[in-house]
């Protein structure tokens, strides 16, 4: 248990801050897609398409081993991991974003302009929270596939719940146990998750 809570921590660690970063670049790719920036457009639909198309483990792999090669320095586990999960949330949230926006009424857009308020204004104080509350509900689900997906960075040295287990069978022999303790322990912290992400889109409803 010591190694789990262990795992635990930076699990939660990297899932947070992979899942924050994340969002901050799903959303500015998801404005860049709804844009009219054709420049900022392509670059957007690149990354999304190199991101989607290749596995995480991949990602994972070519961060840790290959990225270092090409700037000449070595990246921490923990650090390779919160990109990884950065890059990879990021593309997918980049869609949630869109399909949010996408889905305001564009006279809410034209409304705003016609009360003589600017662009910046009629995004921030009219399209974005009812886009928010929207994509509330799939940024959560999100996020526990985040957490889900730091088993993966087990590859590469994070010492996250996966690796903890690994790490206990391979010096105790005890597999059925640690795999069993270990397959769990996910299935509690993510049953908790889901619990208050139906508490999130209760109240949102509300």
């Amino acid at each position: 248990m010591p190694m789990l809570f262990n795992g635990l921590k930076v699990t939660l660690e990297v899932s947070i801050l992979g899942i924050l970063f994340g969002f901050l670049l799903g959303c500015a790719s998801g404005f860049a897609l709804e844009s009219k920036n054709v420049i900022g457009k392509a670059i957007a639909n690149l990354y999304l398409w190199i991101i989607r198309g290749t596995p995480l483990i991949v990602q994972a792999l070519y961060v840790y081993f290959v990225v270092p090669k090409i700037v000449g320095y070595d990246i921490q586990s923990n650090v390779a991991g919160i990109i990884v999960i950065s890059l990879n949330s990021g593309a997918f949230i980049a869609e949630i974003v869109r399909g949010a926006l996408e889905g305001i009424d564009p006279g809410q857009r034209e409304a705003g302009l016609s009360l003589g308020l600017t662009p910046f204004q009629t995004l921030w104080h009219i399209i974005l929270p009812p886009a928010f509350r929207s994509m509330l509900p799939a940024l959560f689900n999100q996020f526990i596939i985040t957490v889900k997906d730091t088993a993966i960075l087990s590859v590469i040295v994070v010492n996250e719940i996966t690796k903890q287990i690994q790490n206990y069978a391979a010096v105790t022999f005890n597999t059925i146990e640690a795999y069993t303790a270990g397959a769990l322990f996910y299935l509690v912290i993510i049953s908790i998750l889901i619990i208050i992400q139906k508490q999130i889109e209760r109240r949102i409803r509300v």
